[in-house]
């Protein structure tokens, strides 16, 4: 799979090298040893996408080392589980500067900069399912991944004439350290996901890097402004209103059957 050679990633806690807070010597670190293993430069820059000033900066310097992106992947999430009775502002404001602003600020600045150079790329967002359906408990996050999923479709309309794609990954549970830590600490939760899941198992990083390398690649030049589930079916199972008669045995379903055939009338 052809792949551009130029990717920026705007990314949390979990990985550290693009656009990222963490420390710098873990950033180096990681950048040097993705370098060995796969002969290509990587080039860690730390900024904090919440600051749209440190973004500008950070997207100038970054144009100056690699030259203008190919694929830009925003992966920068923040999270957790709480009542939403219990938010304060100040927690409603964190997640939605790390999810929403700082997403639109990346965005934004580097498109405003292809479009100065006439060059086109390849935008990339993992949201979540609940995004698209909303969910108690995680009210901050399920607000502002829909705002980045209205983000990415508009700008698919109005950018695609600089060449420019956004599309949007939506996944399932896929079990991170990271992110489980956070919402299923007690790893209660974890089998009652399983349940749900029609596939029978979470997901894997390894297959959500594979989408997101089709995505960005040229086999998907003519997909722009897609949302793409990926949750081995997850949301159509609990979306569909009988879904939950996959429980019944085959010796119930010839009882049902023989009522229903005895069944008269309206």
């Amino acid at each position: 799979m052809k792949l551009p050679a130029r990717v920026f990633f705007t990314l949390g806690s979990r990985l550290p090298c693009g656009l990222a807070p963490r420390r710098m010597d873990v950033l180096k670190a990681t950048a040097e040893q993705i370098s060995s293993q796969t002969g290509n430069k990587v080039h860690a820059i730390q900024c904090d996408v919440r600051d749209p000033d440190m973004v500008q900066n950070t997207v100038s310097e970054l144009i100056k080392v690699a030259g203008h992106p190919n694929i830009v992947i925003n992966n920068a999430a923040g999270n957790f589980i709480s009542p939403t009775e219990r938010l304060s502002p100040n927690a409603w404001k964190t997640i939605t500067d790390i999810v929403l602003n700082g997403t639109a600020f990346v965005t934004l600045e580097i498109g405003k900069q292809l479009i100065k150079a006439q060059k086109g790329a390849a935008f990339l967002s993992i949201t979540t399912i609940y995004a698209e359906t909303g969910s108690g408990f995680v009210v901050p996050s399920a607000s502002a991944k829909a705002g980045v999923e209205a983000m990415s479709k508009s700008l698919a309309a109005e950018w695609g004439k600089y060449g420019m794609r956004f599309n949007v990954i939506q996944p399932g549970p896929i079990k991170t350290k990271g992110a489980f830590s956070r919402l299923d600490p007690t790893g209660t939760f974890e089998k009652e996901m399983i349940g749900r899941i029609p596939c029978g198992r979470l997901g894997t990083v390894e297959e959500l890097a594979n989408l997101a390398a089709f995505l960005c690649s040229d086999y998907a030049s003519w997909i722009n402004g897609a949302v793409i589930k990926f949750d081995g079916g997850e949301e159509v199972l609990i979306s569909g209103e009988f879904n939950d008669l996959r429980k019944v045995t085959k010796e119930q379903w010839d009882t049902i059957e023989e009522l229903i055939r005895k069944t008269k009338g309206s």
